[in-house]
């Protein structure tokens, strides 16, 4: 059988070739019925829901699946992405995204050219990302809601960076300034009813301008160059001072234990001292004798030659030491 392609409701539909033979009314109200029959059924994808207008005003929301409803234009349906996260994108656009991802940033420098607080200028690109939260919110409740979004995007972002020095927005300050842009973008929105959620702010990039930049660099260059310094001499007091503090602890205590040594010495010596004039009091004689055997005691050892002497000896004959066995 022949068939004939026409194109319905931005559809193509195959039509048996008998039908054109029919007379005209029969082809228009066979054509009609089947475009009731399409218009009025449709379907949701797992991530959307559809929002139902019955002559314009809001009926119904219809969840995933196959649906049915009135044919057009007595019904239509949009579909509204509420699962699926969205992103805009400022001061870039991404051309193609993939493995490696391409990047246009030509033409959108006023998006991302911004006055810091300190009265510089900055180069912010970033990315907002978000979900629609009530589909009937995002399409009834503001005009024109896209660019909307984008302008209360911009104008957030412009007053959390002119609240900043250059400093904070080039360095240390960005995820400061990514979550307060989220938490007031996240107020307004709710204010305006728009009924999304914002999810991420995220600072893709931030420089200075390319006019500026080589000065910007010098500028860091220098401040690194101050930090290191700055670290290097704190290295350089903690590892001198403690071992100087450690040393003067280890002197003192030297000295303080000297001290306690000779005290103590001192003390025992007095106490020996009285000890030996008690017992000298006692009896002077042995006691005399004592100390001067003991003295004796102590030193003739150390002396190497001897010589003994008789009081009633006239001479003295010396004699050859022989401290070892003379060998053959």
């Amino acid at each position: 059988m022949a068939y004939r392609r026409i194109i319905i409701a931005d559809k193509e539909v195959r039509l048996p070739e008998w039908l054109f033979h029919i007379g005209g009314l029969t082809i228009i109200l066979a054509l009609l019925g089947i475009f009731l029959l399409m218009s009025s059924i449709f379907t949701i994808e797992p991530e959307e829901v559809g929002v139902v207008q019955t002559f314009g005003k809001y009926t119904r929301q219809a969840e995933p699946g196959l649906r049915v409803k009135w044919p057009y234009p007595i019904q239509i349906v949009t579909k509204v992405p509420v699962q699926r996260q969205l992103k805009e994108e400022f001061g870039f656009r991404t051309e193609r995204a993939g493995v490696s991802t391409q990047y246009s940033r030509s033409g959108f420098i006023g998006e991302s050219l911004m006055l810091t607080g300190d009265l510089n200028v900055a180069v912010v690109e970033w990315t907002t990302q978000y979900r629609v939260q009530d589909p009937y919110r995002y399409l009834f409740k503001v005009r024109n809601l896209p660019n909307t979004f984008r302008d209360m995007n911009e104008a957030m972002m412009r007053g959390v960076i002119g609240d900043r020095s250059v400093s904070e927005v080039l360095t240390i300050g960005r995820q400061e300034i990514a979550s307060e842009v989220e938490r007031q973008l996240q107020e307004i929105c709710d204010k305006y009813e728009t009924g999304l959620k914002i999810d991420q702010i995220v600072l893709q990039d931030v420089n200075p301008p390319e006019q500026v930049k080589p000065a910007f660099n010098e500028v860091n260059q220098a401040q690194q160059e101050k930090e290191r310094m700055i670290n290097e001499a704190r290295s350089e007091y903690n590892r001198i001072i403690p071992r100087a503090r450690g040393e003067a602890q280890q002197t003192i205590q030297q000295a303080e234990g000297y001290a306690t040594d000779r005290v103590n010495r001192a003390r025992g010596d007095a106490e020996l001292f009285k000890s030996l004039l008690a017992a000298y009091q006692r009896a002077p004689e042995v006691t005399r004798r004592r100390i001067y055997l003991e003295t004796m005691q102590a030193v003739y050892p150390k002396v190497k030659q001897k010589i003994v002497l008789d009081k009633e000896l006239t001479g003295i004959l010396p004699l050859l030491p022989l401290p070892q066995e003379v060998k053959p």
